[in-house]
């Protein structure tokens, strides 16, 4: 690909993560975990997360360090909460919408939401993504997402290849 690419993301209970590593490895890149001062463990992080997605908020500790401007292509993840983006992933887009080059989603998520999440995610870059992926939380336990993944880096690949002059 030849690009300079950034894999950020959020995850609460890892499944996002595990997905984030081996899209980074795939795509060598950079990456990136969003964290927040205040975390979501437990059952009372599960119902601040759940009533965050129904209010499609924007997380007022979110934290990142790398500045995704000087990246061709910077892929995003996210949970589903609520059929919404995670409120750390919603904060991060409001913060670099506008200086985003390229982008591209991914999410993890039960069974259902992926196209909401997806939705929002464009609203909130601005424009639409070089390719999205959604990847069930069943998959990633049963470590049977990689034909998915594959799928996903080789649409951004022939996406920069679509790009170049």
């Amino acid at each position: 690909m030849g690009e300079k690419v950034l894999v950020v993301y959020f995850s609460r209970s890892g499944t996002t993560r595990v997905v984030a590593r081996a899209l980074a490895g795939l795509l060598d890149g950079d990456i990136e975990e969003i964290s927040e001062k205040k975390g979501r463990e437990g059952w009372r992080g599960y119902l601040r997360s759940l009533i965050d997605g129904i209010e499609q908020r924007s997380s007022l500790t979110a934290r990142w360090a790398l500045d995704p401007t000087p990246y061709d292509l910077v892929v995003i993840g996210t949970p589903v909460w609520a059929w919404s983006l995670s409120s750390p992933v919603h904060a991060y887009l409001n913060a670099y919408k506008g200086k985003i080059r390229a982008g591209a989603f991914f999410c993890t998520h039960e069974a259902t939401g992926a196209d909401s999440v997806f939705a929002q995610m464009k609203r909130l870059l601005g424009r639409a993504p070089r390719a999205v992926c959604a990847i069930t939380s069943s998959e990633v336990a049963s470590n049977s997402y990689g034909p998915r993944l594959e799928a996903f880096v080789a649409a951004l690949h022939e996406g920069a290849a679509a790009a170049e002059p």
